[in-house]
């Protein structure tokens, strides 16, 4: 997938953005942010049996934060493994203790010891999103390929609030996000 420079744009500034806004937060505040499922949030996971989170990396929100809660709900956790530089990836199975192996782009994943898994919930990082729902990712696709290929799961951002923006270009192939997690609320999308 090319970039489009409106995006490029977008994304340079929302990583400027974010970066700041993290570095402005008091440590405590830091630490505590997203380490609770909001109670509409636990609702629409009440049906799921496994999650793909993801380990933040640099200023990225942190979803890592929300495993032991989801385990504490007895669902199964995923981590994604980024396979090449051609977008694909896939999930593992994946417990907080578990030992993490350096993948492609700075990423962390578990040892592939089994099978990939198929999630129901997959919680994906962003870059800036909007209240259409609209994500901007770091442009290289892996999220946009994951949900094509698992269209029924239910698609949730994180991100620190200062990532909402007026609008987000989108592209043809790119798929609305249904929730949106942030450190001071919970965004649903139409007909959620």
């Amino acid at each position: 997938m090319s970039d489009d420079p409106d995006k490029a744009t977008l994304r340079a500034a929302a990583r400027q953005r974010r970066r700041a806004f993290v570095a402005s937060l008091d440590p405590l505040a830091h630490r505590l942010a997203f380490k609770m499922i909001p109670s509409p949030l636990a609702r629409r996971l009440s049906g799921a049996r496994t999650v793909a989170l993801y380990m933040g990396l640099d200023d990225e929100a942190p979803a890592q934060r929300l495993a032991p809660q989801l385990q504490a709900m007895g669902l199964t956790l995923a981590l994604p493994r980024v396979i090449d530089r051609l977008g694909s990836m896939d999930f593992l199975t994946w417990s907080p203790d578990d030992q993490l192996f350096p993948g492609l782009f700075g990423t962390s994943h578990p040892e592939p010891t089994g099978d990939p898994v198929v999630p129901d919930v997959i919680i994906a990082p962003l870059v800036g999103f909007d209240r259409a729902m609209n994500r901007l990712g770091q442009g290289g696709g892996y999220y946009d390929r994951v949900f094509a290929r698992y269209p029924d799961a239910l698609r949730i951002g994180i991100a620190w609030s200062v990532q909402e923006h007026e609008a987000v270009p989108a592209d043809p192939w790119d798929l609305p996000l249904h929730i949106i997690l942030t450190e001071i609320e919970l965004i649903e999308g139409d007909g959620m």
